[in-house]
């Protein structure tokens, strides 16, 4: 069914045309006798250079951007004319040699797809560093605004093997351990350790983070001698986070907070709203943040931040400071495309995929029996997940927790691979700068803008005041085919991946050694 402006996914199986031309793909040539090839990858290529669809091929890869796990999709679409209903441009799947198109996952995970980890990294970094020193999202006076750089951490649930003790190098347990030690992180007594309190910790960071900022602008009117309500009229508090792991598995916090004016970035805040107010309230703020959560048998407990709590100032971009905007961006932008596997977990669900969880399955006659691949569980076995057993007991004590009946809203049986964690990894106050569906649409709107011009009528031509959206219209319909790559799509893949990564490394060296004039 067709509708118009609009983009929809049909949920229904499509049969795979792969490897099959369309209507008007080119004639194919006779048939290669290739079964002296093996490699199944090289004996599709060759089939595509012999059919002349070869190029077609690499383009429709490309499109993709060298991403890993590419949404395989096949349909049409129409742009319109309005008034006289001519078609100006259409595409059509069936007409391509593969039968469907690639389209970028989007995962902002690097552990799934580096090249879309990278694209959002890059938008993650250009909204944070427009909000530290303004550019095309923020005005460029918010560089002088009071701004501080925050760290929470979470309290010790107990001691873990680490690279220092007491300020001096070695662990406590008496060992000298590398850098990448597996054993980092994990409880020198796990029978003592409080994963209990590990596990509600990072399913309630959210809620914590959400009464600190409530606390923070509490705070400021505090230290500024004002009302709340009279501070909301004169001052306003941006911020802009980023979640990220401890090696023992817990979620910790970093944020930029800055003053601004009530009405943003574009106006300045009050002259006794200093750097200084600004990083007293938030320390004051992060230690007074209480959440008291029933655990069932396991009694009240009571939330807070750490003790390693840092509140440090972003210099002027002068190069006199010691935390300057761009690295405070890089730094941000670096953590919010990482996940729980930085801590040794895996970055999918753990849950029985047969049964989504739920432990049974129904039959044809509306019986409901209990999954045979979970035995009833709608857990997935631990003992096959390529983890440590402190990451194993962190799952478990996730699904113990699930089984309370007051923290079943939690839902921590689904979000075990996150180790407990509910929330999103990068947040931002709604002034703080531009948003990534913005930067995402401009982004559509330039490849748009590469196509070839529509090719009009006198009559079809936009009236004064109008835009050429505004006289078409789209039509489509596209379905789902499936994910992934064929085996010589997925080398021509790997080749892309590698020019992307050289065109990046060439100009990364011409910041500091020139252009290449070789």
């Amino acid at each position: 069914m067709s509708t118009p402006s609009a983009f929809s996914t049909v949920a229904a199986p499509v049969r795979n045309v792969l490897a099959r031309p369309g209507p008007s793909a080119p004639a194919t040539k006779k048939p290669l006798d290739l079964r002296h090839v093996a490699s199944p990858a090289l004996r599709e290529l060759l089939t595509h250079l012999n059919n002349d669809t070869f190029d077609a091929v690499r383009r429709g890869v490309e499109q993709a951007r060298g991403c890993t796990q590419p949404i395989q999709l096949a349909g049409w679409t129409k742009t319109v004319h309005t008034k006289t209903g001519r078609v100006l441009r259409s595409f059509n799947t069936a007409d391509t040699p593969t039968g469907r198109v690639l389209v970028a996952c989007n995962n902002r995970r690097a552990s799934r797809c580096p090249a879309c980890a990278r694209i959002y990294a890059g938008d993650t970094f250009q909204l944070i560093k427009d909000g530290v020193t303004g550019g095309r999202y923020a005005d460029p006076k918010v560089r002088t605004h009071p701004r501080v750089f925050l760290t929470l951490t979470a309290p010790s649930f107990g001691p873990v093997h680490g690279t220092t003790w007491r300020n001096r190098p070695g662990c406590r347990c008496g060992a000298h351990h590398q850098d990448n030690d597996a054993i980092l992180g994990t409880p020198l007594d796990p029978s003592t350790y409080d994963y209990t309190g590990q596990v509600l910790f990072n399913a309630h960071a959210g809620q914590l983070w959400a009464r600190f900022t409530i606390s923070l602008r509490r705070q400021v009117a505090h230290e500024l001698g004002m009302k709340q309500k009279d501070m909301a009229k004169a001052l306003r508090v941006s911020f802009a986070k980023v979640a990220e792991y401890h090696k023992r598995g817990v979620v910790h916090f970093h944020a930029i907070l800055r003053f601004d004016g009530p009405e943003g970035s574009t106006t300045p805040p009050p002259a006794e709203a200093t750097a200084q107010v600004l990083d007293t309230a938030a320390l004051l703020a992060a230690q007074h943040v209480r959440l008291d959560v029933d655990a069932g048998d396991h009694g009240t407990r009571t939330l807070t931040w750490g003790k390693q709590i840092d509140v440090r100032p972003i210099a002027a971009d002068d190069g006199t400071g010691e935390l300057t905007s761009d690295a405070v961006a890089g730094y941000i932008a670096k953590y919010a495309t990482k996940g729980a596997e930085g801590s040794g977990m895996i970055d999918r669900p753990v849950h029985c995929h047969d049964c989504k969880g739920a432990g049974r399955t129904g039959l044809r006659d509306g019986a409901v029996q209990p999954c045979s691949t979970c035995e009833g569980t709608g857990c997935e076995p631990l003992e096959r997940l390529p983890i440590s057993d402190h990451v194993r007991q962190i799952i478990r004590t996730c699904w113990d927790l699930a089984a309370i009946k007051s923290l079943a809203d939690l839902k921590l049986w689904k979000w075990a691979h996150m180790l407990g964690f509910r929330g999103h990894f990068s947040t931002k106050s709604r002034r703080y700068s531009t948003t990534l569906g913005t930067l995402r649409e401009e982004r559509r709107a330039w490849q748009k803008a590469q196509q070839e011009p529509l090719e009009l009528e006198e009559i079809e031509q936009p009236e004064e005041g109008q835009c050429l959206e505004d006289t078409t219209r789209v039509v489509a319909h596209w379905a789902l085919v499936g994910f992934g790559y064929t085996d010589g799509e997925r080398l021509l893949a790997a080749q892309v991946r590698h020019e992307r990564a050289q065109a990046q490394e060439q100009k990364a060296r011409a910041k500091t050694e020139g252009e290449v004039w070789l």
